[in-house]
């Protein structure tokens, strides 16, 4: 089965280019578009996408806003892509912090945008580690954000746990963190499966964000 997304952007031509490059894959299939984050329920619950590539910044409802009343209204929603002109933007740590999965510059190679499309819809790695360090690094309060360290605590992850979270955080999929720890892929997906329970994470970018925010994993 393609994988399945929903367009939503206030901008006409990011949306056509969008829809050009992922239609021409085999795999992915554009079901919609919409021009703004208020359109983005009605047509989740009428389309089922699998993923909303989604502007952080539009005129009605932002990207930011938009997630946050996915997660809260819609019962098993799509994966989230946030799409951003800029990187390293306070907008888009708080749409990962929110609950989206990622994000995707719109200057982004089309090679780019397939991969992070395909990498948020399997949900098995972290897509731009090394960018959400920065982004942690720039707005996640410095490992001091009280909730996010009581959380932690109560979370009380075991050993294997704690280290599989910190190869999450690092960028590693279920298969690589698998090599490093010389243990079966199923064996993995139990301990990241086991760290989202304990965290009350989503997936794993909502578990990484708060290892950042608690201190438990340092972004530098």
């Amino acid at each position: 089965m393609p994988v399945t997304v929903l367009l939503v952007d206030d901008e006409p031509l990011v949306r056509a280019g969008l829809r050009a490059v992922l239609a021409a894959q085999p795999d992915i299939e554009v079901v919609g578009e919409a021009a703004d984050g208020a359109a983005v329920i009605p047509l989740v619950r009428q389309l089922r996408p699998d993923v909303v590539a989604m502007d952080v910044r539009m005129p009605l409802m932002d990207g930011i806003e938009a997630t946050r009343a996915l997660l809260r209204t819609v019962s098993d929603p799509p994966k989230i892509l946030v799409v951003t002109t800029f990187e390293n933007d306070e907008y888009v740590y708080e749409a990962l912090r929110a609950g989206a999965d990622g994000f995707l510059l719109k200057r982004a190679r089309p090679a780019e945008i397939v991969h992070a499309v395909r990498l948020v819809a399997e949900g098995e790695s972290l897509l731009f580690p090394a960018s959400v360090r920065q982004l942690a690094a720039e707005y996640g309060d410095g490992g001091g954000n009280r909730a996010a360290r009581a959380a932690m605590e109560r979370a009380a992850l075991t050993e294997r746990e704690a280290e599989v979270l910190r190869l999450m955080a690092r960028g590693l999929s279920n298969a690589e963190i698998a090599g490093r720890l010389i243990v079966g892929t199923e064996t993995v997906k139990s301990h990241v499966s086991a760290v989202l329970a304990k965290l009350g994470a989503r997936d794993r970018t909502q578990a990484v964000i708060a290892a950042y925010e608690s201190g438990f994993v340092a972004p530098g």
